[in-house]
């Protein structure tokens, strides 16, 4: 037996005013979230963006292709009510960037790294005062507490909404240097995602690519561009 879903029952999406910012109506009924708080956005365009996705349901409501609902939905019920919380983890991910981890061998993956991945640590260290310690193999190091305290704090900076995307951009690419570089438009979401793959490029260009991987990849990249866009759209 198919599982039930629900199916669309409104003829327009519409952007109306809220208190805190915008909402999405649909036929006149304000969009709640699943937790059943009033849902709100904090700007027209991304209001825009959610009403959209609504209105090009057609039958059944299919949730994976509204990615702008879906982080607006963790923003109000999921980052908002333990906003500290969540950026504690994701300022954690200064404490291990994947940027500060590098090969001891072969050579030419030494140096993709160090030209791929230097750029951005001086980037940091400029931006943010925040100059982290590089060190080769995997084996955990302790990074120096003022960069850490730097980023954290920009990590605090950010709105629940900002949040909310931003924690898609460092789950996906494992580091809060690009995260912040993708964010902050240092780099464009395709640059930034291509940066976090640089030791898998190095397998591909080695030994070829896998229709299985590329798949995820071309999925991943995809959020990557979305969490960004909804991440600019906050204003």
């Amino acid at each position: 037996m198919s599982g039930w879903a629900a199916k669309r029952f409104w003829t327009q999406a519409t952007v109306v005013p809220a208190d805190q910012g915008f909402t999405v109506s649909l036929d006149g009924r304000a969009l709640k979230t699943p937790a059943k708080t009033s849902f709100w956005v904090p700007s027209q365009g991304l209001a825009d963006a959610v009403a959209q996705e609504w209105q090009a349901q057609d039958g059944k409501i299919r949730p994976e292709t509204m990615p702008f609902t879906r982080t607006a939905n963790s923003a109000l019920d999921k980052v908002t009510p333990q906003f500290a919380a969540v950026a504690d983890m994701l300022a954690g991910y200064g404490g291990s960037d994947l940027l500060c981890y590098r090969a001891a061998a072969p050579q030419e993956l030494v140096a993709r790294q160090a030209h791929a991945w230097d750029p951005l640590l001086a980037w940091a260290a400029a931006t943010y005062d925040a100059p982290l310690t590089v060190t080769i193999g995997l084996m955990p190091i302790d990074q120096p507490d003022a960069p850490k305290a730097a980023l954290a704090r920009a990590v605090h900076a950010l709105t629940p909404f900002q949040l909310a995307a931003f924690h898609d951009l460092v789950a996906i690419t494992g580091s809060l240097v690009l995260a912040l570089a993708i964010a902050h438009g240092h780099l464009t979401p395709d640059a930034g995602f291509d940066l976090s793959r640089t030791d898998e490029q190095w397998q591909i260009d080695l030994w070829g690519p896998d229709d299985e991987a590329a798949e995820s990849e071309g999925h991943k990249r995809v959020s990557v561009a979305h969490a960004a866009r909804f991440f600019t759209l906050c204003g």
